[in-house]
């Protein structure tokens, strides 16, 4: 199968491009390969933009999990001048 991951959207629609993009190239390599069956492409936040160009996986654990923590990052020391 074939995967995308398009930029993080402002609105769901803004992703629909690349997802077109993958459904043509999914259908092209069909002719050939009729084994490529997968489309995972979507995220929580545009998984129904997604289905409607023809994904068959999304990713959606925010949606499920909600927000990652974020880890706040260790300030570094200060250093010290020679005396």
């Amino acid at each position: 199968g074939l995967m995308t991951m398009p930029p993080i959207p402002n609105d769901p629609e803004d992703s629909r491009p690349y997802f077109a993009r993958l459904r043509r190239l999914r259908s092209r390599l069909q002719e050939r390969h009729p084994d490529v069956l997968e489309s995972s492409m979507g995220m929580s936040l545009d998984y129904g933009v997604a289905v409607e160009e023809g994904a068959t996986m999304v990713r959606i654990g925010t949606a499920v999990f909600g927000p990652r923590a974020t880890r706040r990052r260790a300030r570094p020391r200060a250093r010290e001048e020679p005396a």
